[in-house]
């Protein structure tokens, strides 16, 4: 996705937030948020995600620091701003008595939104809920629990969703599930800001990636960009023979040998220009080396976020 030029739906100036015991757990946070993006807070536990999310939708006070939703400040407009955003918690927080249609339409009303029947359906039934509609939240699966907790997000049409770990604990399979609601959910034009420490899903469906860690967001970027800066490439060269140790005139290369000495293994920045691949093929002639099997591979957004935060 390229990211508009309109100005941020969600502005963030030098947020901090400290607790009276001394504990810090934002330190200047500054970030802009477009229109219509996916952005992926990704960081450990403890990291601040959380905490980030929590201020934006006025649940925690800052410390210091501005935050605009829609050009207006959170504190000063807070009914204005809380209006534009939808909350997912990560907590299964729904009422185990009451049916599917009333608590998205209690919730609605609590926002001070006229009942809409039509859009109300719409919502259900894009997120199929709509055939459970009269059951009582208490018999729904763990899956569907949390397809309650984004309708009720998204019953007062709010402009922004906000996803708190939404597919913690939950299986691969519902994992894939929710982020074809969340792909879904974009093509609406909702902004879309989710925290999360499972890297994949960072992967999968953000178009930025904002790295959190102790409180500081470290680097927020393109995902493909990221991807591109920081990743590293790989040839692996199967061996027609086996070698015991790497020649000297190949030493420049930095090329590792695997144990079985069958397997060569190269690595370059993706950064260069010059990857040094065919000087690499020509030198191994040169020194009577034959393989007879190669392949490249790429550095996953898991070892880029490892490498960031250990740094």
């Amino acid at each position: 996705m390229k990211l508009s030029n309109e100005p941020s739906i969600i502005s963030i100036q030098s947020l901090s937030k400290s607790y009276d015991n001394g504990f810090r757990a934002l330190q200047k946070i500054d970030l802009e948020i477009k229109k219509g993006e996916i952005l992926a807070l990704l960081g450990p536990n403890g990291a601040g995600k959380t905490t980030l999310i929590s201020i934006i939708c006025g649940l925690v006070k800052p410390t210091t620091g501005q935050v605009k939703v829609s050009g207006s400040d959170i504190i000063e407009d807070y009914l204005k701003t809380r209006r534009e955003i939808g909350l997912v918690p990560q907590e299964l927080s729904v009422h185990a008595f009451e049916t599917v249609l009333a608590t998205v339409n209690f919730t609605r009303g609590l926002f001070g939104k006229p009942p809409n029947p039509r859009y109300i359906e719409g919502l259900l039934k894009s997120l199929s809920l709509w055939d459970k509609k009269d059951s009582m939240i208490m018999t729904l699966s763990g899956g569907m629990k949390r397809r309650v907790l984004i309708a009720k997000a998204l019953a007062h049409e709010p402009k922004i969703l906000f996803l708190d770990e939404p597919t913690a604990g939950v299986d691969v399979e519902l994992r894939k599930d929710m982020w074809k609601i969340v792909n879904d959910l974009r093509t609406s034009g909702l902004t879309i800001i989710l925290t999360t420490h499972y890297i994949e899903e960072a992967e999968e469906i953000a178009d930025r990636i904002g790295i959190m860690s102790k409180g500081e967001l470290i680097l927020v970027e393109e995902k493909e960009i990221l991807m591109k800066k920081l990743g590293k490439k790989q040839l692996q060269l199967t061996l027609l023979k086996a070698l015991a140790k790497v020649p000297i005139s190949l030493k420049k290369y930095k090329l590792e040998l695997s144990p079985s000495g069958e397997q060569l293994t190269y690595t370059y920045d993706t950064k260069t220009k010059e990857n040094g691949i065919s000087f690499l093929l020509d030198d191994l002639r040169k020194a009577k080396i034959a393989f007879k099997d190669m392949e490249t591979s790429q550095s996953s957004l898991e070892e880029i976020f490892v490498q960031l935060v250990k740094d």
